[in-house]
């Protein structure tokens, strides 16, 4: 083995991961651009040479220290050959027509492999969300355990990832700790509420129905932004107030039935742009957007809505009466008891829940009857699964 070859060895995780070798390739075969590598499990798995270059994760393709790529595809001829193709133990290497050599390990291979079986294996991977109704046994995790131990903190990211809804209990009712519970996570999300928001009544509620005992129904938060905030955190201080019961829908659960029942009603939602407008003496917030987001492929992302920060619908009067009907049914399903969970916040609870799938809402209260104070605050989802990944890398 060349001392090039044993550098690439020892650097091939460009990535920061460890890819086990749960599969071993058995032999290859060179095509006119590819090379076609045999797996222990009969699969096949076809790797074109412009994207085993792309990807050579040597030293001098990919930065050592920041495992940033450095090598640009361009550089190399379209038409690029590769002058020998060798499976040694559970590693291809590769000698390129310029020289260039590169080694690839073959958990990383079979990681990375883009057959269809790979593809599909990996899309079943990726897909995390578990959908839920009004019979969620509500994820419940322990400050103490949370703040002390990694595992618990991952196994709390995951049930919020996963389910996006989670209850932390036994926290200090001390107003510093929301502050030091979210930067376990990252920082914070600073919003026109501030880096963190206090949700209790006030004489004049002049940027938000959240500062009156009003019921809050269904609805996600700043829906008026560009990009709505991942995650929400309400820290309950106090709560002797008569009412004031926390109730929350599966936003992606009520989008899931409506593409299965309703299939034009899904459509609408997920096409005609709805502007949301907040509208205070110091800021004007707008944004358009559907109510169903969906992402690259296909699948609910995001639901945009909060009903007191929507502007009139604009749409052809063609399409009005269909749009109402959609718009409709979908704040029926989220009053539906079927899709409703409900828990009345105690003091040292929080709730920790995905603000662009979880819809939350609130009863009304009797401000008279006692004081009721949150505490809250925001953050973007990627750095929710920023912080599983590393503490996945970790274990």
């Amino acid at each position: 083995m060349s001392a090039t070859q044993q550098a690439v060895l020892e650097s091939f995780s460009a990535d920061w991961r460890d890819f086990p070798v749960l599969n071993r390739p058995v032999k290859s075969r060179v095509h006119s651009d590819s090379v076609e590598v045999e797996w222990d499990d009969d699969r096949v798995s076809e790797y074109h040479f412009l994207w085993l270059r792309d990807n050579c994760p040597c030293p001098l393709c990919v930065h050592p220290g920041t495992r940033e790529q450095v090598f640009e595809i361009i550089d190399v001829p379209e038409d690029l050959q590769a002058e020998a193709v060798e499976l040694s133990g559970d590693d291809l290497h590769i000698r390129w027509q310029d020289g260039h050599e590169s080694v690839y390990g073959a958990g990383w291979l079979r990681a990375h492999s883009y057959d269809e079986a790979s593809r599909d294996e990996r899309l079943h991977e990726q897909r995390t969300v578990r959908v839920w109704k009004t019979d969620l046994a509500i994820p419940r995790f322990d400050y103490q355990a949370v703040m002390s131990n990694e595992q618990s903190l991952l196994q709390w990211l995951l049930a919020v990832r996963d389910t996006g809804l989670a209850l932390m209990t036994g926290m200090p009712t001390s107003e510093d700790i929301l502050e030091q519970v979210a930067h376990r996570i990252s920082f914070i999300r600073e919003s026109n509420f501030g880096s963190l928001f206090e949700v209790r009544t006030k004489v004049e509620a002049v940027n938000s129905n959240a500062y009156t005992s009003l019921q809050l129904p269904p609805h996600t938060d700043l829906p008026t932004r560009e990009l709505q905030p991942g995650l929400q955190f309400l820290h309950c201080l106090v709560n002797d107030a008569t009412g004031g019961e926390s109730t929350f829908v599966d936003g992606f659960a009520i989008a899931q039935t409506i593409r299965e029942q309703f299939p034009e009603d899904f459509t609408l939602l997920t096409q005609v742009p709805v502007s949301f407008r907040n509208k205070a003496p110091q800021s004007d917030y707008r944004s358009l957007g559907p109510i169903i987001g969906l992402d690259a492929r296909g699948e609910i992302s995001e639901i945009r809505l909060a009903n007191w920060l929507r502007a009139p619908f604009d749409l052809s009067s063609g399409d009005m009466t269909a749009f109402y009907r959609a718009y409709r049914r979908f704040f029926a399903l989220t009053r539906d008891p079927a899709f409703i969970v409900s828990h009345r916040l105690a003091a040292g609870e929080m709730w920790c829940f995905d603000n662009r799938r979880t819809m939350h809402a609130r009863n009304a209260f009797d401000q008279a009857s006692g004081m009721r104070h949150l505490r809250g605050c925001y953050m973007d989802r990627d750095e929710l699964l920023s912080r599983i990944l590393v503490l996945q890398r970790s274990r």
